[in-house]
């Protein structure tokens, strides 16, 4: 039965499937067997990981490694302030890794809890409370208002069923459900009217079923099975990181080694030039560079939940930087997920409607003239209508900071009453516009849009329910595809109904045109049509309104008798803004050579006209739905995967197809979803962005970035702080390799040429301290340029050292290495044969060295030069020079600490040299950056320039 189409089979067909009696059920016997074949209806979390094996996996990594090798030497060397440093930062890293994982490890049992704990089944005849779990496939499920529907089930009979799907198809509007046999052969999961998920929630209505699936095999399973079999992508910077790791411990070992057979061939002591080249070693490896990068990400992430994004997997912060394609969900995250009504139509006159959300607040507009009430009866009826036959109500809410302890209060409360009365005939309360105010659905989304339409001209449904009572009310169903309601008021009895137009417009026999009810005849009965066609081409939701008067003793059965004879009024058309914000982030994205795409359940026409407006679909761009991409092999998909910009109608699978197409392709893909449809997709993106608001707790699980606000700006906000982030990672690489290089070298020419040690161990030790620590992290928190951006996102591949960072490191090492050295000449050249002149040379070579490094921090701010960018800018950074230059100086003019650092006070001479000698390295390359940038211009020409989106982040 794994391939059966149940959505096709009718009611005798399931009986004969299933073998089962639909009136009866199953028996306990036949239930037990068949329990023993299908297994449990549960879903598998699969093979779990324990906690200690997650912890001892987080001390694979090679850098760690690497610093405990580094801790090693420390102990030996007898630093054990840096042994106990180093142990502090492999800890540090370990726990933070540790919890990340173990978070992900809990994404599979939140989709658990989204299964039903109890099911009311027919078993031998007779209604039971079973345990979900003991559910087979044969047993009659019985649901109604308010349960989770426990297994996948096909509808045998239904009553004004309505099942919210929204967290495995992405819709949001509640679904009409039916018991009919669907003819097509391919549905959609979104299109299958005739059966139940797992774990999806009915908000109206009862029905009885038959379950089809259960446990791994029902859809919900399917998903559960996606997540198990996802592997999560690793980070390009925990790749990078790895990669800068290796690299830093052979060559910083072998040119340890190199300084040390030099020294000793140079007839240096063995045993001090082996503690030199250790201490050497212990110093070229930042063993720092982990807690600065953990730091930085850090102080990135408390200045993103400023910006409304919340991390929950560290590394994938900086992922945000290289993101070449975010794949977003339309309602709620491009879209604000509150239907508005935006085009009205009555007696051939086109009506625009100003204002958005469920704040009853905005104009009706005809030819840029704003409606009165008092002069138009017709639009008066039609938003009668539209209040009337309606169980919608729209909350005013007191917005809080967190806005998560709302009071919510009916638009008719007492207190608004009497704040403002109204003079009109219906008693209407007028709505004061308050900042403090937001404004929340409570009922149906499209009978929401309809309640504020009203409430915008002044027609709140509380005002209106004082003079119209509702008698009886005949439920929307998905056979007849409207609602009525009959109410009674002074005037008499009336019938209101709402329904789809093709539909409605059957059941009218006259219209209301130009104030008059006049008969609907085949010419008015077309510009109806062609005006409801017209609006459905703009991706709009059609609405008409019909009514009729009621004879006093006229009864008024059922539907049929009620919706009859009526009198047509007009069509309200209804969409799901966009988000006002979210256009210009999108075209922010396009600058920064990021593309958008959107991958949504809704309907193609819906998405496609959404997307225009956003400027996500361009002129040639290409659309595509879960049917096409279902007959399509993965060859076929990356043909065409760069082309297309929207997905609709699409199901788990086919988003986490489409996310695995861009990845071939070379793409780094952010994935937006709220449902537990996105998880699968979420997990498998390079990073998972999970809604905070609407969001399901599998999605939260599966993500590595949550929006709190649900809102695609935000996106690009945290982009931005990743571009930021990562650039910081670079320019504090660059400092500090180039400050090792520049420590390595000085010694490497200084046995080279047969000189003595111009830095003796403990000397190197401090620079280290001295350097290493607070500029970098200083560094970490270094404001953006400018333009960050306006630059294409860099490659997923991308080396760490890409883009001249390698040379920027080696030739700024080279000139401090060279530089410090010729301090250290000069000094020993002044005096060489008086007593303590290598002791005062060492200390000017010091004092150069980390100057030299001090200076050099300020050029690593930009990447042109340093005169680019103002040097005080970063306060942090100031702080930490000042502050270096104060140790620096202790261990100089403290005379305890000389004998210990084997250092003495210099003079004016001496201090002009060291100054001197160690602001020519970042004064040379500023100079040659400034020159060079001014010759690539002539060379481009006065009239040519490079387009900004050529460049990429650092």
């Amino acid at each position: 039965m794994e391939h059966t189409k149940w959505h096709q089979l009718s009611v005798e067909e399931l009986r004969n499937t299933l073998g089962v009696s639909l009136e009866e059920g199953l028996t306990e016997e036949t239930a037990t067997e068949k329990r023993k074949a299908a297994g449990s209806n549960e879903l598998s979390e699969g093979k779990r990981i324990s906690p200690i094996t997650l912890l001892l996996n987080q001390f694979k990594d090679f850098m760690v490694l690497v610093l405990m090798g580094a801790t090693l030497v420390s102990g030996l060397l007898g630093e054990y302030l840096d042994a106990v440093t180093i142990v502090a930062i492999i800890v540090l890293n370990a726990i933070l890794g540790f919890v990340q994982e173990f978070r992900a490890e809990r994404s599979l049992r939140a989709l658990k809890q989204l299964s039903a704990p109890l099911a009311k089944v027919l078993r031998s005849g007779q209604e039971a409370h079973l345990a979900a779990k003991l559910l087979v496939p044969g047993d009659i499920v019985l649901v109604e208002s308010g349960d989770r529907i426990p297994a996948d089930v096909r509808w045998l009979s239904t009553n004004s069923l309505d099942v919210e799907e929204s967290a495995l198809t992405g819709e949001s509007v509640p679904v009409s459900k039916h018991c009919r046999p669907i003819a097509a052969d391919d549905v959609p999961l979104g299109d299958q009217k005739n059966i139940g998920f797992m774990g999806t929630m009915v908000t109206r209505g009862t029905a009885k079923g038959v379950v089809i699936r259960t446990g791994m095999d029902t859809e919900m399973g399917k998903i559960a099975d996606l997540i198990q079999n996802t592997e999560e992508q690793e980070t390009p910077l925990q790749h990078r990181l790895e990669q800068l790791g290796k690299i830093l411990i052979f060559v910083a070992l072998g040119l340890t080694v190199m300084v040390v057979v030099a020294g000793i061939l140079h007839g240096q002591p063995a045993v001090g030039m082996f503690l030199a080249g250790v201490s050497l070693a212990v110093a070229a490896i930042p063993e720092g560079l982990p807690a600065i990068v953990t730091i930085a990400l850090a102080l990135g992430v408390q200045r993103m939940i400023k910006r409304k994004a919340i991390v929950r997997k560290l590394p994938s912060v900086e992922t945000l930087g290289c993101a070449s394609v975010i794949c977003s969900d339309k309602t709620g995250t491009l879209t604000q997920n509150k239907m508005t009504v935006t085009d009205v139509w009555l007696e051939g006159r086109s009506i625009k409607v100003t204002g958005d959300g469920y704040a009853p607040e905005g104009q009706m507009l005809e030819n840029g003239r704003t409606l009165e009430l008092k002069s138009d009866q017709t639009l008066r009826r039609m938003l009668q209508i539209s209040a009337l036959c309606n169980n919608a109500s729209i909350i005013e809410s007191v917005a809080d900071e967190m806005r998560n302890k709302k009071k919510g209060k009916e638009t008719n409360k007492d207190s608004k009453k009497e704040a403002k009365k109204s003079t009109k005939k219906d008693h209407v309360n007028e709505t004061v516009k308050e900042d403090s105010v937001v404004w929340e659905l409570k009922g149906d989304p499209t009978e929401g849009a309809l309640v504020t339409l009203a409430s915008k001209m002044g027609l709140t449904p509380a005002g209106l329910k004082e003079l119209y009572a509702r008698e009886q009310e005949f439920p929307f169903d998905s056979d007849r595809k409207r609602m009525s309601v009959l109410v009674h008021h002074q005037g008499g009895r009336t019938i209101y109904t709402k329904g789809a137009p093709d539909v409605l417009i059957g059941q009218c026999s006259y219209i209301l045109w130009e104030g008059n009810v006049v008969p609907f005849t085949g010419t008015l009965r077309q510009k109806v049509m062609a005006a409801n066609e017209n609006m459905a081409g703009s991706a709009l939701r059609v609405l008409g309104m019909a009514y009729r008067d009621v004879r006093p003793d006229e009864k008024v059965e059922n539907e049929h008798a009620a919706e009859s004879q009526l009198v047509f009024v007009g069509l309200a058309g209804m969409i799901d803004p966009p988000r006002r914000e979210a256009r210009d982030a999108i075209a922010t994205c396009r600058r920064a050579g990021i593309r958008t795409v959107m991958i949504t359940g809704d309907h193609g026409t819906t998405a496609e006209a959404i997307a225009q407006q956003l400027g996500i679909l361009p002129r040639g761009g290409a659309s595509l739905s879960g049917q096409q991409l279902a007959g399509m092999t993965d060859e076929q998909l990356d043909k065409q995967v760069e082309g297309i910009y929207v997905f609709s109608r699409v199901s788990p699978e086919h988003k986490l197809r489409i996310v695995k197409s861009l990845q071939r392709k070379g793409h780094v893909v952010a994935m937006t979803g709220d449902g537990v449809n996105d998880a699968p997709a979420i997990k498998a993106a390079d990073i998972g962005i999970a809604m905070g608001i609407t969001g399901t707790d599998v999605t939260k699980e599966a993500s590595a970035l949550i929006l709190s606000d649900d809102n695609f700006s935000t996106i690009v906000a945290a982009i931005e702080e990743g571009r930021n982030i990562y650039e910081n990672i670079r320019k504090f690489i660059r400092y500090l390799l180039a400050s090792n290089v520049g420590e390595i070298l000085t010694m490497f020419f200084a046995m080279m040429m047969g000189l003595p040690l111009p830095l003796v161990p403990i000397q190197i030790l401090w620079v280290n301290l001295v350097t290493d620590g607070l500029p970098a992290m200083a560094l970490g928190v270094d404001q953006p340029e400018k333009d960050l951006m306006e630059h294409k996102p860099r490659g997923s591949k991308e080396n760490i050292f890409a883009r001249r960072l390698g040379w920027k490191i080696v030739s700024r090492g080279v000139l401090i290495g060279l530089c410090t050295l010729g301090a250290f000449w000069l000094t020993l050249q002044a005096a060489p044969d008086q007593p303590g002149q290598l002791i005062k040379a060492q200390s000017v070579a010091f004092a150069t060295l980390v100057l030299a490094q001090l200076i050099h921090v300020f050029d690593c701010r930009s990447s042109r030069s340093i005169f680019h960018r103002n040097p005080l800018q970063n306060k942090y950074l100031v702080f930490a020079v000042i502050s270096s230059i104060v140790l620096m100086l202790a261990v100089m003019y403290v005379e305890p600490l000389q004998p210990i650092f084997k250092t003495v006070p210099l003079g004016m001479r001496e201090w002009a040299i060291s100054i001197v000698a160690a602001g020519i390295p970042t004064f040379l390359m500023g100079v040659g950056s400034v020159w060079g940038g001014h010759r690539n211009r002539r060379r481009m020409g006065p009239g040519r320039f490079v387009p900004k989106s050529t460049k990429f982040s650092a």
